[in-house]
């Protein structure tokens, strides 16, 4: 899920000098590592449904799962443009480097968004379509555009929308949702916290820049040894009082 780019922090925020985005553009704002982690959640809750799914029918639930989730991503990417400009690790995604123009990835993203939805209900059933809408709509509106910017809780409620996946697939087979397919949920649900929080320890200079208030950079009181003094954790001093820089050992 960390794509790291070796952009600097700096880049300047290029919108609309693009001369046309490639296809490698478009599917990277699809995210598709994250897409490869809600096909593999979703295709668990597939199999471990009770009943059968004509096997052409699963993988058209796993291809709607995929696109639904790449939509999301790219709607993520969108409305994130502004941030991920100030951040090392996404300024060279194609939106905050220029190479695509945000009308190109908003229509792009609604339209696969919108196809999911509607080829999984016709093709599957519409209890799992109606799921998808819903994981999209809680990613983009809750946790993307609501929550992210403003509470260090983001990923706490957000995270729901990655641990929906597996409802949907359960859905797909059974059309309904099973107590089998809220344990799945509640197993994603409780782990995402932690893992994210985890993996923004090392990104935490970025989320301080770009205001995004997650956890380990607004809570963080660690203290780290180093040459037999301690030292402040590098992530915690771009929030101390009176510091420019993150502090640094020796």
């Amino acid at each position: 899920m960390t794509e790291l780019s070796d952009a600097p922090a700096t880049t300047a925020i290029r919108f609309g000098t693009t001369t046309g985005a490639q296809v490698a553009d478009y599917v990277e704002i699809l995210k598709p590592r994250v897409m490869a982690l809600v096909v593999f959640t979703g295709f668990v809750g597939l199999v471990v449904a009770p009943g059968h799914l004509h096997p052409v029918l699963a993988v058209v639930a796993v291809l709607c799962l995929a696109v639904g989730a790449g939509a999301a991503g790219a709607i993520n990417m969108w409305y994130e443009r502004d941030i991920d400009a100030l951040m090392r690790r996404t300024a060279g995604r194609p939106l905050p480097a220029g190479r695509m123009m945000p009308g190109e990835a908003l229509g792009f993203s609604v339209v696969l968004g919108v196809g999911a939805v509607l080829l999984m209900g016709l093709a599957v059933n519409w209890v799992a379509a109606e799921l998808l809408a819903l994981t999209i709509g809680f990613y983009v509106f809750v946790y993307t555009i609501w929550l992210k910017r403003r509470t260090p809780q983001n990923i706490v409620i957000g995270g729901a929308a990655g641990a929906f996946p597996p409802i949907i697939g359960w859905a797909a087979v059974t059309g309904d949702i099973g107590w089998g397919a809220i344990a799945l949920f509640a197993i994603i649900f409780f782990w995402t916290p932690p893992h994210f929080w985890a993996l923004s320890l090392y990104r935490t200079g970025d989320y301080a820049a770009a205001g995004v208030p997650m956890l380990p950079v607004v809570r963080c009181c660690c203290t780290l040894w180093c040459c037999g003094r301690p030292r402040r954790c590098p992530g915690c001093s771009v929030w101390q009082a009176g510091s420019t820089s993150p502090a640094r050992c020796c």
